[in-house]
């Protein structure tokens, strides 16, 4: 039991190597474009729309398509509202304030494991985006099933319940619906790869360098 702690011990005093503090960096880099580009998509056809309405949400704000006749955000709170569903708006997106603070903060501390160079600080960062990307996928369920289930029930068109979907496909009504994460998430996924990687390379070259302490 001792040498297990003892090698854990080694593990996470142990420096990181240049190459590992080239991936924190890339890590940290990928993150930047979740600040600009969308994090998610949906996507809602009809009779009415067939070519389609569609909603991105980015890190701070909800954007609908823009066309010289209509603005897709417009059009799909229009069809909210005779279902009873509350329209879609930004100050009702507490997610807007917290995630640009949190991505932020994550390449900040991510500068910092790169001085710092050791591999338990990296652990932490590691643990705590992911928790930060855990919790914001479950803040986003949340916000989806509560926009369907909380219906006014005097609206003029009466629907049962229901949970727009996260990922995937969905029939609502009359409306197929289809929603997929954005290349903001894609570049925001890299980056506990990256870390995770950086972790692995400065273990081995560890084992490398003092092989009878594996």
């Amino acid at each position: 039991m001792n040498r297990i702690f003892d090698n854990a011990n080694r593990f996470f005093d142990r420096q990181l190597t240049f190459r590992s503090r080239l991936l924190v960096l890339l890590g940290a880099v990928m993150l930047i474009p979740t600040f600009f580009l969308p994090l998610w998509h949906m996507t809602l056809y009809s009779n009415q729309f067939p070519e389609g309405l569609r909603l991105s949400i980015h890190s701070h704000t909800l954007e609908g398509e823009q066309s010289k006749y209509r603005n897709d955000l417009e059009e799909i709170n229009a069809l909210n509202h005779y279902i009873g569903m509350r329209p879609l708006v930004e100050e009702d997106f507490t997610e807007f304030k917290w995630i640009p603070f949190v991505l932020g903060g994550v390449i900040l501390l991510s500068l910092r494991v790169i001085v710092l160079g050791n591999i338990s600080k990296l652990v932490d960062l590691t643990i705590l985006f992911t928790y930060f990307g855990l919790f914001s996928l479950w803040s986003f369920q949340r916000k989806l099933y509560l926009y369907g289930h909380e219906l006014d029930p005097t609206a003029a068109v009466t629907v049962d319940p229901f949970t727009p979907p996260m990922i995937g496909h969905q029939t609502l009504a009359n409306f197929e619906v289809y929603s997929f994460p954005g290349a903001g998430s894609y570049f925001m996924a890299l980056a506990p790869v990256l870390f995770i990687l950086a972790m692995w390379l400065s273990r081995e070259a560890g084992k490398e360098r003092n092989p009878a302490s594996s």
